[in-house]
């Protein structure tokens, strides 16, 4: 292999180009090969930025990775200096990448990074939350259930939690982390960060909840949640208790096991769970 050849992860702006770093302008210049999630946005940023972009640019996202991968590697492996860049923020975090560096690094190549912004941390730094001790979780399932099923595994975190969630599904998302964590929990949706209509609500999640069912968010959206308070989490209110025994029936358990995971999990008498979901609403 060429001394040259190594794969650049590019942190492109959230949206504002004054954010763009000079080793960015330098990668786009340099490269032999730019894999962009999307081309038609590299090439307003490039023109944004007055970069001109010398190399090779190819399409390189979540439809395409696993075919164009191969080829990329071999291209490195070939001495070319490939830049990938997504739409916004770093490669790899809840956006194309990790398929090619992992595939990188197991060809034997290195693998560097030009940083740049990332909404992970921007929103946790506006959020107003603290911000010592945090975990992202990327999207949550797209459906009821599993969605529901991944908050009950969260419900009792302590650090800060960070979401992506795109604008159709904000307001059931919402609900859910209000229905699940309690409606007093602190939050905080940022929406459009570093673009002309940022937009940052700092409000209980009952608050946020009602917000996103009453309106119509767009743009990008990142979602920051308090962590637990320490403690033991409070008891399920029995409509809760209801629906996690449903959401247990639909992925096949029967109702008596269903009943008696649910019971596990909150330290409940199974007895109690069965009377819950036996009595009339």
């Amino acid at each position: 292999m060429s001394d040259k050849g190594r794969l650049v992860l590019v942190g492109a702006p959230l949206g504002n180009p004054a954010d763009a770093s000079t080793r960015l302008r330098e990668t786009l210049a340099e490269a032999d090969i730019v894999a962009a999630e999307d081309t038609r946005r590299l090439t307003r940023l490039a023109r944004d930025l007055d970069v001109t972009v010398a190399g090779r640019i190819v399409s390189y996202f979540e439809g395409n990775e696993e075919r164009r991968t191969p080829d990329l590697v071999r291209s490195i492996m070939d001495g070319a200096l490939v830049a990938l860049v997504t739409d916004g923020g770093m490669p790899s975090v809840s956006d194309p990448g990790y398929r090619l560096v992992r595939a990188t690094l197991d060809a034997g190549a290195p693998v560097t990074a030009a940083p740049g912004p990332s909404a992970v941390t921007t929103a946790l730094a506006v959020s107003g939350l603290p911000s010592d001790r945090f975990c992202f979780e990327g999207f949550l399932p797209r459906t009821g259930g599993p969605r529901r099923a991944r908050l009950r595994a969260l419900a009792t975190e302590e650090r800060t939690l960070i979401f992506f969630e795109s604008p159709h599904r904000i307001a059931g998302t919402l609900a859910d982390l209000a229905a699940t964590f309690g409606a007093d929990r602190p939050a905080a949706v940022c929406r459009e960060l570093t673009k002309t209509y940022e937009e940052v609500l700092r409000r209980p999640l009952g608050d946020l909840a009602r917000w996103a069912a009453d309106g119509d968010p767009r743009g990008e959206i990142t979602l920051v949640v308090a962590g637990a308070p320490a403690g033991p989490p409070p008891r399920p209110t029995d409509a809760e208790l209801r629906a996690e025994v449903a959401d247990r029936e639909t992925a096949g358990l029967s109702r008596r096991d269903a009943i008696e995971a649910v019971a596990t999990e909150h330290a409940l008498r199974k007895r109690d769970v069965y009377q819950i979901v036996h009595t009339p609403t």
